[in-house]
Formats: structure tokens, sequence, C-alpha cells
């Protein structure tokens, strides 16, 4: 089959698909920048297209990065997604799920009203709000950017006036305030790698850091998931609209467990190697049969 691959061109994750495609799958790798769209052509079509590959051409494209932009590039990334989902050309992730999973605030929302357990949030744009929220949530308190992966830009505060520097920084700088209940745990999480009907997981901890990313120093090893965490993964990832979906839960110190966050590009470098399996693979298979079945 032919599939594009939205992706950094000297992405790890690019390199490995086309490792696990040779021989089976034609892969063209081609970038957010690059794309462009056209209206009103004489055959009356809507074409979108990267340099001079029409992408219409495609069995799928698989999202593998989501660059920075302006506003205006986000969007536009975003409608040219989903014209050609309009067009009948499969996208994985779907352009409603990059949305929602990129978006704290909308992905949290969306989990809620699913009933999936998330931490007490509140997402404001000034300051005195903050500060409210930080005292309702026992001064005790992560605030996160509300675009982001990876770990970047969350801080826990824990002191009203450090607290008040920052949430008046942030404020400043024209941001909105996502302030989070810190969940206390005992230093590790559970990373749930959905595709499809399967699902991968891995255990990560730190015992320097209250944060598991692995790009923090986390270290990984397989972990079963149990039945109330796979559930908690598929109604996390149905709630968001991922087939494709990198799932975080969070056991807590009294026995519960949180969804902190869904991922839509989720990465697999660190699960490929901790449960030895071919990840790549098999997200590989799952797009091709969602390409025969449809």
């Amino acid at each position: 089959m032919h599939f594009a691959i939205l992706a950094s061109l000297d992405s790890w994750y690019l390199a490995d698909l086309r490792r696990a495609a040779a021989g089976r799958h034609e892969l063209i790798a081609l970038t957010f920048r690059d794309l462009h769209s056209e209206i009103g052509s004489p055959c009356g079509a809507i074409a979108v297209a990267s340099r001079d590959i029409d992408l219409r051409q495609f069995d799928a494209v698989l999202v593998r990065s989501m660059p920075p932009g302006s506003l205006e590039q986000i969007v536009f990334r975003m409608d040219l997604l989903a014209r050609l989902e309009a067009g009948g050309i499969p996208v994985f992730n779907p352009p409603r799920a990059l949305e929602a999973a990129v978006d704290k605030y909308l992905a949290s929302a969306r989990l809620a009203a699913a009933g999936v357990p998330v931490p007490h949030t509140f997402a404001c744009q000034t300051a005195d709000d903050a500060l409210a929220a930080f005292a309702a949530l026992g001064s005790d308190a992560v605030v996160k950017p509300l675009f982001g992966s990876e770990g970047r830009g969350i801080a826990r505060l824990q002191d009203e006036a450090v607290a008040e520097r920052v949430f008046r920084m942030l404020a400043g700088m024209g941001a909105v305030l996502y302030v989070q209940q810190f969940i206390p745990h005992d230093g590790f999480d559970v990373r749930v790698l959905v595709v499809g009907q399967k699902m991968f997981a891995m255990r990560r901890s730190n015992a320097a850091d209250w944060r598991t990313n692995i790009s923090r120093g986390a270290t990984a090893e397989p972990i079963e998931l149990t039945a109330e965490m796979a559930a908690l993964a598929r109604r996390s990832a149905d709630a968001i609209g991922a087939p494709l979906a990198g799932v975080d839960l969070l056991p807590a110190s009294d026995g519960s467990t949180y969804v902190l966050e869904v991922n839509a590009v989720p990465g697999w470098k660190a699960l490929a190697a901790a449960l030895q399996i071919d990840i790549a693979a098999a997200i590989l298979e799952y797009v091709e049969r969602q390409v025969v079945g449809g």
C-alpha cells in the first residue's frame, strides 16, 4: 500500500516505520510546512498537496508529528487533514482527535464527560483566578502549558508566593492558566498504547523526579494491565476519538487511578524496547486493515 507519513524527516519514528514497511508498503515522508491546497481547479475537486505530491493519491495518511506554528497555521493544517478525510482518504489519527488531544482543556473536558477520572482541574486566564484555584486545590498544584507534551513546561507549586509569580508571568504572556490537582503517587505511572483493539503497556518509574516521562530520566518496564486499567485506556481513547492513542494512567497512593493525558501522536520507542515488540509493524498492520476494511 501507499502511505503518506507527516513527520519530521529526521524522525526516529519515520525510520522505524520505514523499517517495518520494507517490502510491504511504500511510505512517502511529507512535512506539515509544505502542505498547500487548491480550490476551484478545472476538475472541481479540492486538492491537498505537499510540494508537487497530491495527497489524494495515497491509501492513507499517518500523522507522526505535530510541529509548532501560529494559530493560523495550526488551524489551516487541521482543515487540510479534514478535507482529505472528507474526500475519502483515511487519516490516522482523525483531525478531530488531533485537535482534542493537543488541547489539554478540551481533552480533560471530554474525558470527564465520558466518566473518566481526571485530576481536579481549573483553566482560567487571570492570575487572580489561578491563585483562587491554587487555594482550592490545597496549595499543592501542577501548572501545565495548555499545549505541550513530554513534561515540558510543567511545574509543581506548593508556595503561594511562588505560585503568584508564576501565574502573573504566564498571564502576562497571554497564556491560559491550566492548574491541576497534584496527585500523590508512588513514583510511577503507566503508559498504554492503544492500537485499534490492541493495547501495549509499560510502567514508567522515576526515583529522581515526580514526573515520570522517559525524556526526564524515567525507566520503563513491561506491565500487565488490570481490567480496570484496560477499560480506562479504552474509554479515554474513545472519548478523544483516537484509534491510535498513548494514554497516561496514574495509580494514586490511595489506590485510585487517574487519566492524566491522551496523546494522539504517541511515541513508542521506549515501549518497543521495554516490551521487545515491533510496535511500528503493529501500527502499519492496523492502518492496512482499516483501509482494506473501509
